[in-house]
């Protein structure tokens, strides 16, 4: 589980004295902390590590927002402790297709169900992310998926 990796790798690098993936997975950590906290309430629980997948790329996504205000604003070592942490973060994400790997599944999906226009934009969305949660950059997916259905 990706729980366990993450405590495991936080006792390794605060062995070795790594306090920048130590202060990331402390980071990392927390914010699981707080979703399990959110969650506690709701009817429904979801697999623990789609959960886990869902707040690390949400982390990943605010970091990579962050790198980028950071260089507008010419902040380079804000930028690059940013970079850092997205690093961190990345080796405990499930591996993630490719987008070739992404095409075919979505074309696959789309003879499945019968999409054929951008009006079936919605259930193709939503059955991807049913299928293919934690494997799949849904930003991505959901251009190559217009691409698919306008043609």
């Amino acid at each position: 589980m990706i729980r366990d990796d993450i405590k495991t790798a936080l006792v390794v690098a605060m062995k070795a004295r790594d306090t920048t993936t130590t202060a990331a997975i402390r980071l990392i950590q927390s914010t699981i902390k707080n979703r399990d906290i959110e969650l506690r309430t709701a009817s429904v629980q979801p697999d623990d590590d789609l959960l886990i997948t869902e707040v690390l790329q949400k982390m990943i996504k605010q970091r990579r927002e962050s790198i980028e205000m950071y260089e507008k604003g010419n902040r380079p070592e804000l930028a690059a402790a940013e970079a850092a942490e997205v690093a961190v973060i990345e080796r405990f994400l499930p591996q993630q297709m490719s987008e070739d790997e992404a095409k075919a599944a979505i074309d696959a999906l789309a003879t499945e169900i019968g999409a054929a226009s951008v009006k079936d934009m919605g259930r193709m969305m939503a059955a991807l992310k049913e299928r293919f949660a934690g494997k799949m950059d849904f930003a991505k997916a959901s251009g190559l998926v217009k691409a698919r259905l306008a043609n």
